[in-house]
C-alpha cells in the first residue's frame, strides 16, 4: 500500500513538473512572438504565437492561451487567410468551452474576445449583416461580464462599426456615450484620451469616416475644454464666496456682510468677463482654423484640376509636331507612346472617385481569352498555364483585360526560354477575389519595388519603356474597388496579385 502511494505521489510531481515546465515555455514563445510582432516579422511572430497557444492549453492557462489566439487570428487575415483565421477562432472557442466545462464558471470576457476579432474580419470583408450578428452577441457577453474595461470596449468597438457602414448617426451616439461619462465626471483629460483612443482605432482599421469624425470633435474638445475648466473654476469660486458669505453673516453685523457681498459679487463680475473674452477668442479660432481647412481643400482641388488640364494641353500641342515627324524612328515612337500614357493616367486620376460599370463574366473563358493574346509574344519553350474556375463574376472586362495584359505582357518579356507563366483566380472571401499573375523570370529588385507603382520616379530613356504602364494599372484597380500589389514573399521570379472587392 505504501509502495502504491509514493507511486502515485511520484506520478503527480512529475505531471506537475511537466505542465510547469509548459507554460514556462509557453511564456517564453510568447514573449518571442510579441517582440517578432513589433519588428513586423509577422510569419515567424504567427508561428510562435500558434506554438505559445497550445502550450498555455495544455497548461490549462485559459486566459494566455485565448490571446495568443487571438493573435494568431488578426495576423492570419492580415495575410487575407479568412479560412485559417476562422478555423483558429473555432480551436480558441473550444478550447474556452473546454476551460469552463473544467472550472465549472463562464467566461464571457475570453469569448468576448473571440467574437471582437470576428466582428473585425466581417468587418474587413464588408460583410455587414454578419458583422451586426457578432456585435448583437458582444452586447450580451459585455453585459454578463459586468465590467467596466468591456463596456468601455464595447463602445469603441460600436463606433468603429457604425462609421465603417455609412451609420454615422450611430456612431455619433456611440462616442457621446463614451465619452459622456467623463464629460458628467468632469474628468476632461479621460475624455481627450479617449478621442486620442478613437483615432488610434480608426488609423489602424483603415476607417477614413472615424478618423475623421473623432479628429475633429478631438479638436473642438481641446478649445472648449478650456471654457468648461473656467466655469468649473467659477462654480468653485461661487461655492466658496457662498461659504464664505455664510460664515460672514453669522459673525459679523449685516453692513459688514453687505461689504463682503459686494466685493465677492465684483470677483465674479471680472472672472465672468473673462471667461467670455476666452470662449470668444476660442470660439473664434475654430471659425478661422475651418475656413483655412476648407480653403486648403479647395486650392487643392483647384490644382489637380490645373493639373490635369496642363498635361491635356501639353499633349494636344505636341501630337501635330509628332505627327509631322517619321514615325518608323524608334524615339518618335516611344515620345508617342509617353504622351499616350501620361494622358491616360491623367484620365484615371480625374475619375479615379467614378464607379465602373460592371458585366457578368464568365471566369475560365475571360482568362483564357487574354492568355491567348499574350501566345505569339513568349519565348521558345515559355508554358503560358490558366488556372480559373467555371464561373461568373460582376467585373469591368475592359479595365480588367487591360491590367491582365499588361501584366502577362511583362512577364512575357522578362520570362527566359523554357520558362513558365501563370494567370491564376483565387477566391478569399464572400466578396474578395484575387487574379495572380506569376512568371519564373528574373524578378524584381528589392530596391525597385518601393517605387514600382509611383509614376515619374525615375528619369529613364523612352525607347526602353516610360514605366508608366504599373502605375495606371493601379489607378484602374482602384477604380475597380481594388488593390495591385506585388508578392515579395515569392521568390522563383516575380508575382503580381490583383484583388478585388466586390
Amino acid at each position: 500500500m505504501k509502495k502504491l502511494t509514493c507511486l502515485i505521489f511520484a506520478l503527480l510531481c512529475c505531471l506537475h513538473s511537466t505542465v510547469m515546465r509548459g507554460q514556462n515555455q509557453a511564456d517564453a514563445l510568447m514573449k518571442q512572438a510579441q517582440e517578432s510582432l513589433d519588428k513586423k516579422e509577422y510569419t515567424k511572430a504567427r508561428s510562435l504565437f500558434l506554438r505559445a497557444y497550445n502550450g498555455f492549453a495544455t497548461a490549462a492557462k485559459y486566459e494566455q492561451a485565448t490571446q495568443c489566439g487571438v493573435q494568431v487570428t488578426a495576423l492570419y487575415y492580415r495575410e487575407n487567410f479568412y479560412k485559417e483565421a476562422f478555423d483558429m477562432l473555432r480551436s480558441t472557442d473550444q478550447m474556452i468551452f473546454a476551460g469552463e466545462q473544467a472550472t465549472h464558471r463562464t467566461r464571457p470576457d475570453l469569448k468576448y474576445a473571440t467574437v471582437k476579432e470576428r466582428l473585425r474580419i466581417y468587418t474587413r470583408l464588408k460583410q455587414p449583416a454578419r458583422a451586426k450578428e457578432q456585435l448583437a452577441r458582444l452586447e450580451d457577453l459585455a453585459s454578463a461580464a459586468n465590467t467596466d474595461s468591456l463596456r468601455n470596449d464595447l463602445l469603441y468597438t460600436k463606433a468603429n462599426y457604425f462609421y465603417t457602414f455609412g451609420m454615422n448617426a450611430q456612431g455619433d451616439e456611440a462616442i457621446a456615450k463614451l465619452v459622456g461619462q467623463y464629460k458628467d465626471a468632469k474628468q476632461y483629460d479621460k475624455v481627450i484620451d479617449c478621442y486620442k483612443t478613437l483615432i488610434g482605432i480608426a488609423k489602424k482599421s483603415g476607417n477614413a469616416s472615424l478618423t475623421s469624425r473623432s479628429y475633429e470633435q478631438y479638436m473642438i474638445w481641446k478649445d472648449s475644454v478650456r471654457v468648461l475648466k473656467a466655469q468649473d473654476d467659477i462654480a468653485a469660486l461661487k461655492q466658496e464666496c457662498a461659504e464664505k458669505q455664510s460664515v460672514i453673516d453669522e459673525k459679523d453685523s449685516a453692513l459688514q456682510g453687505r461689504q463682503y457681498m459686494i466685493i465677492s459679487l465684483c470677483v465674479l463680475a471680472a472672472i465672468l468677463a473673462g471667461a467670455l473674452v476666452l470662449g470668444a477668442i476660442v470660439l473664434m479660432r475654430f471659425i478661422l482654423l475651418t475656413r483655412k481647412q476648407k480653403r486648403a481643400i479647395e486650392v487643392a482641388n483647384e490644382h489637380n484640376e490645373q493639373k490635369n488640364s496642363f498635361i491635356s494641353n501639353i499633349s494636344a500641342q505636341m501630337s501635330p509636331t509628332l505627327d509631322k515627324l517619321d514615325a518608323s524612328l524608334p524615339a518618335v515612337a516611344a515620345l508617342k507612346g509617353f504622351i499616350a500614357h501620361i494622358e491616360e493616367l491623367s484620365e484615371h486620376e480625374r475619375h479615379i472617385a467614378d464607379k465602373c460599370e460592371l458585366q457578368e463574366k464568365n471566369i475560365v473563358n475571360f482568362c483564357e481569352g487574354i492568355a491567348k493574346q499574350i501566345e505569339g509574344k513568349t519565348k521558345e519553350g515559355v508554358s503560358l498555364v490558366v488556372n480559373a474556375p467555371k464561373l461568373d463574376m460582376a467585373i469591368n472586362p475592359e479595365m480588367l483585360e487591360r491590367v491582365l495584359l499588361h501584366l502577362l505582357g511583362n512577364a512575357a518579356i522578362y520570362t527566359p526560354a523554357g520558362g513558365k507563366i501563370t494567370l491564376e483566380y483565387k477566391k478569399r472571401g464572400a466578396h474578395t477575389h484575387q487574379f495572380v499573375v506569376s512568371d519564373t523570370g528574373c524578378g524584381i529588385s528589392s530596391e525597385k519595388r518601393a517605387a514600382l507603382f509611383k509614376p515619374f520616379a525615375e528619369v529613364k530613356d523612352l525607347t526602353e519603356g516610360d514605366g508608366l504602364g504599373l502605375p495606371i494599372c493601379a489607378l484602374l484597380a482602384t477604380r475597380m474597388n481594388g488593390t495591385l500589389t506585388i508578392d515579395e514573399d515569392y521568390t522563383k521570379g516575380a508575382r503580381f496579385v490583383l484583388e478585388l472587392h466586390t
